[in-house]
Order: structure tokens, then C-alpha cells, then sequence
């Protein structure tokens, strides 16, 4: 079998705690300084610091990680990666102030995608999805989560989950799949909620049977959908096999962790408008409170409560909520930069929210989202001089190469591209 070692590591950065991460144990990571990685195949056989002569022999391959620091693969566990057009023409709007609802209500937002969605052809939505993919792991992404929401019509979802399902067989970036029909109400259902209620659970079933999704999701928010509604569709999900995630407490807390948590959602979502009594109910069960700093920042919203959660014993991820309206950047390292700026977390606690718990959200922990023996080599090679640096050095691109399953797929920030 090959062998590939990754030697004279400046700082190799990784969690070794099994998942869900909670609270303080957040903060707690290995570092290794000089250290170097042994991949056979594509996992990881060993990891360590110094000598690396032992494992050498004259078919093994050297990558020399001089002047750089190792972390795993980076994980982005909340992304609506698949839509048509952009929406730039509503950014003077929410520079002058103008509420996302308010765009919403006057056909915006939301349904101003929906509509080019539904226009764009198959090939379109994958030419633009895999533009962004091929960002994404230009920055360091290696594993991450896609939602539909952007048709609200069932061949429209149906459309959009057959475009992630391609993306995950002809992309290095392993891509799960989430069914979001309930992102908003058509138009046309606005004197008839129950009906389109209705039209989800049947939808769910003709997923649920195609097999295009692995969890189900609902936009529970004030003007959008009510808790009881929530609870209505994600029982429904669940009871057919899907895994839940619930967009919860962006504008204002209508009860949307409390129908999460007791259906054992695997993630809470935004939590801006948290309240105390939930923070303290997330960190009693093994949910991830999967926050969203980078939509805050474009919104110029207040951020999640992310020290509260830690410190309150809550398992947290960081994700980028990558989307044309509220999130149009494929930077996930920005993200987790904002993630300490704004959410004052600390570096160890964002390397951990940014990898070994949104592998556990999505149920790859198992093989993905740490460095350690016998996990497959999803390996993020930095410029950067320490793991603080990487933080604190913020709006660039400090990758320098990426391995996906041992092979090295990004080198000096460019992907390297099969004949």
C-alpha cells in the first residue's frame, strides 16, 4: 500500500476528545510541535513528533510541512450550496437598514432565489455549486452539509438534491445532504399554511423513498413557520428514518430548540436570540449548537451567545451558513476568524467547533474531524505560524495544501486538477 509522510510540521493542532465536545473540553486539543503524519491508502497511521526515519523506506512518499501548521480537514456543517443567480440588488437595502422580513414580504430574499432556482437548468446549478465547492476547498473544507430550500416546489427539491447528490460522486469535498422545504411559504399558500404543510409531509415521503437526503430541516422563525409546525414536519421526517436540523432562534426565540432538543435534532441552528433557560437545555443533551457568526456579520446582527453556550457546558459548532442572501462567502476561515473576534471563542475552541463537532453533527466522527490513527486523512496544511496566528491574521487564505482521503487534492492554494 502507499505510503505518504507529512514531516518537519511546525505545529500540528487537532482535538482527541470523543464527541460531543463539550464546554471546556472545547479548549482542550493536542499540539504537537516537529511532527509529522503517516498515511497509508487514504487514513492516517500514525501521528507524531520528531523522528520520522523509521517509517521510510525507499517506496514511501515525503511531503515536507516546513513552515507550516497541520489541523484536520475543516468542516462546514450548514450550507445552502446549491441555488440560481445572486442577490446582490438587495444589498443596498440592508445597508440602508431595510429588515431581511421586509425584503422577504415584498418578494425578495428567500423567493427572489426560488424563482431563478426553479429557472436554472441541472448543468447551471452544478456549474455555480461546484465553482463554490472548488472555493470552499481552496480554503481548507474538506467534508460538508448542503441544504435544498430554494424551490418550495417538489421537482424544484427533487432538482436541487439530485445536483448535491452529483457534487458528492465528482467532488473531492464530501458533500451530506438536508431536505429544507420548509425554508419559507409560497406565496400562493399564504391564505392555506396547512396545506402546504400538508404538501412537505407527502414530499418528505417521495425524498425519504428516492433516498436524496439524510436529514430533514425547518426554518422555525416568526413569519415563517410556527413551532407546532415545526414539531408537525420534523416528527413526520423523523418517523421516516431522516436525522433532524433545525434553523431555531435567528429573529426572535418562538420555541424552536425546545421541539428540537425533544426530538433529538443533531443540531441547533443561528440562536441568536437565544434564551437563557435553552442554552441551558442544549448543554444537558448531546445537540450541537451550530452557530452561524459570518450571517451576524453580513446582517450586521447580533451574534449567537457563543461564550454562554461553552461556558454552560454545550457542545458548539461554527459553520458558514454559505448562501446568495444573508452569506455570500465561500471563506469559511473567515468564519472561524469572526468566530473569535465576535464570538469570543478561543482558537482551540474554534479549531474544535470547526472540525470534531460538526463531524459528530454529521455523523462521520467516526472517520472524520481530528487527526489520529485509523481516521481517513483529511489533513489542512497552513502558512501560519501558530494556531493563534491563524486566527488572529484574519481575511486571507493561509492554506497552502490540502489531502482528501491522502491525496494531496490543493498545493501552493491551487487544485490540482485530474487529467
Amino acid at each position: 500500500m502507499n505510503r505518504l509522510i507529512i514531516h518537519n510540521i511546525n505545529h500540528l493542532y487537532t482535538s482527541v476528545k470523543i464527541p460531543p465536545v463539550k464546554g471546556k473540553a472545547m479548549r482542550e486539543i493536542l499540539t504537537l510541535d516537529n511532527a509529522f503524519i503517516i498515511i497509508e491508502g487514504e487514513k492516517i497511521i500514525e501521528v507524531g513528533q520528531g523522528d520520522y526515519q523509521k517509517h521510510f523506506d525507499k517506496d514511501t512518499k515525503l511531503y515536507d510541512g516546513s513552515g507550516l501548521i497541520a489541523i484536520p480537514g475543516l468542516i462546514d456543517s450548514h450550507t445552502h450550496l446549491v441555488f440560481g443567480g445572486s442577490r446582490e440588488h438587495e444589498f443596498t437595502k440592508k445597508i440602508a437598514g431595510v429588515d431581511y422580513l421586509d425584503i422577504l414580504k415584498a418578494g425578495g430574499g428567500i423567493l427572489s432565489t426560488v424563482e431563478m432556482t426553479k429557472t436554472a437548468s441541472f448543468s447551471e446549478l452544478v456549474s455555480q455549486a461546484r465553482s463554490s465547492l472548488d472555493e470552499m476547498l481552496l480554503f481548507g473544507v474538506t467534508s460538508l452539509e448542503a441544504k435544498s430550500g430554494y424551490g418550495l416546489d417538489l421537482d424544484t427539491e427533487l432538482k436541487t438534491l439530485k445536483v448535491i447528490k452529483h457534487l458528492n460522486e465528482t467532488h473531492p469535498i464530501d458533500i451530506k445532504s438536508t431536505y429544507l422545504g420548509a425554508h419559507a411559504l409560497p406565496p400562493e399558500y399564504k391564505n392555506n399554511r396547512s396545506k402546504f404543510i400538508q404538501k412537505i409531509l407527502g414530499d418528505l415521503e417521495i425524498i425519504k423513498k428516492e433516498n436524496l437526503a439524510e436529514y430533514a430541516d425547518v426554518f422555525c422563525e416568526k413569519d415563517v413557520f410556527t413551532a407546532l409546525e415545526t414539531k408537525t414536519i420534523l416528527e413526520k421526517a423523523k418517523s421516516l428514518g431522516f436525522k433532524l436540523r433545525v434553523h431555531t432562534d435567528e429573529i426572535e426565540s418562538i420555541g424552536g430548540t425546545q421541539v428540537a432538543l425533544k426530538l433529538g435534532s443533531k443540531t441547533v441552528d443561528h440562536l441568536m436570540a437565544i434564551k437563557e433557560d435553552d442554552i441551558l437545555n442544549i448543554a444537558k443533551t448531546d445537540t450541537i449548537a451550530n452557530l452561524l457568526p459570518s450571517t451576524s456579520f453580513f446582517l450586521n446582527k447580533d451574534y449567537a451567545p457563543a461564550r454562554k453556550l461553552i461556558d454552560s457546558g454545550a457542545a458548539v459548532s461554527v459553520s458558514s451558513d454559505y448562501n446568495p442572501g444573508s452569506t455570500p462567502s465561500e471563506n469559511f476561515q473567515l468564519t472561524m476568524q469572526i468566530s473569535g473576534n465576535k464570538l469570543k471563542m478561543l482558537p482551540s475552541e474554534i479549531l474544535t467547533a470547526a472540525t470534531i463537532n460538526p463531524a459528530f453533527s454529521l455523523d462521520i466522527s467516526n472517520d472524520r474531524g481530528s487527526l489520529e490513527p485509523g481516521k481517513f486523512a483529511d489533513v489542512v496544511l497552513l502558512k501560519a505560524k501558530n494556531l493563534d496566528y491563524f486566527i488572529y491574521h484574519y481575511g486571507i487564505n493561509h492554506t497552502h495544501a490540502v489531502f482528501k482521503n491522502g491525496k494531496l487534492i490543493v498545493n501552493n492554494r491551487m487544485i490540482i486538477k485530474e487529467d
